[in-house]
């Protein structure tokens, strides 16, 4: 017999994982037992194609637990939670289900936008909501269930679109340092030894100037890829896409960054065609090095 199926093992659970001092009004509900297995079918009902352990589901319940009564339980949003929570974990059907069910009904909801704006506040939100950094989960890990997750979602939407409306706001989603750039060749690779110090700068910021320019969607995928190792399967739950499409949309932002490098290279240095494909080679080379440092 598993924990889950013991005599009150979900209501211990909670219990145990509630923020401190809040499990005392746990004691006070009636039936907590029964509760917790029904807000748990609730959310297998609501994302039947999701799969979600209960005991996972109960842990992360009791993480957003609010303060007061135990009877506030019955008032959460607990079947969006519980996609959060799979989302959170990366559950492939679950990045599915919020892309189909989530994502593509924000737009709705902001009014009327450029379609390209539209493009941009969407990749963002993955990006914000659905990839984590180091130790720190996805943000999508934050949803507390007191509201709607799609109204949750519309409200960063929002502020995305007031961030993108904004010159300095662009200065942040789309600019890049270019220090961070200059260290895309690692310090004990000999081909770096073969760039004057100004070429590399040059080459930093040639590269940066062509991130600038590339599209957001696909420096949204270069970066997704490269940057935080989502590998195409996660990238295909995430966009609803097959996988053979998405990794043939990588691939193509890898070329469209580099025929933009190539561009600014050319111009900036005034080289001849087979210098700017020397500098252009070791930038290719090197390319998930120096997305890493993006």
């Amino acid at each position: 017999m598993s924990k889950a199926r013991e005599p009150g093992a979900l209501s211990a659970l909670l219990r145990a994982h509630v923020p401190q001092g809040r499990s005392a009004a746990l004691e006070q509900v009636e039936g907590l037992e029964e509760l917790l297995h029904e807000l748990y079918a609730a959310g297998q009902a609501q994302w039947p194609s999701v799969p979600l352990g209960l005991e996972r589901f109960v842990r992360h319940l009791a993480r957003h637990l609010p303060e007061g009564s135990g009877d506030v339980l019955r008032t959460l949003h607990t079947a969006d939670l519980y996609l959060a929570c799979a989302c959170a974990e990366g559950e492939p059907l679950a990045l599915q289900a919020f892309e189909q069910h989530i994502l593509q009904r924000v737009p709705h909801r902001l009014g009327q936008l450029p379609e390209s704006t539209v493009d941009d506040v969407l990749q963002e939100l993955r990006q914000r909501l659905l990839v984590g950094r180091g130790e720190t989960p996805p943000r999508i890990a934050d949803y507390s269930a007191r509201g709607s997750l799609l109204a949750w979602v519309r409200i960063i939407a929002a502020r995305i679109v007031g961030e993108l409306a904004s010159q300095q706001g662009r200065q942040v989603l789309f600019d890049e340092p270019p220090e961070v750039l200059a260290r895309m060749l690692s310090s004990n690779d000999p081909e770096r030894e073969l760039l004057r110090e100004d070429s590399r700068q040059l080459l930093a910021e040639a590269l940066r100037k062509a991130l600038v320019v590339l599209p957001e969607r696909d420096r949204a995928l270069l970066r997704l890829h490269h940057l935080h190792g989502l590998t195409m399967d996660r990238l295909s739950a995430m966009y609803g896409e097959s996988r053979s499409g998405v990794a043939r949309r990588v691939a193509q932002a890898r070329e469209r960054l580099l025929e933009l490098t190539r561009a600014e290279l050319s111009s900036r240095l005034n080289l001849a065609g087979p210098e700017v494909e020397s500098l252009l080679g070791l930038v290719q080379s090197r390319l998930d090095f120096s997305l890493r440092g993006l």
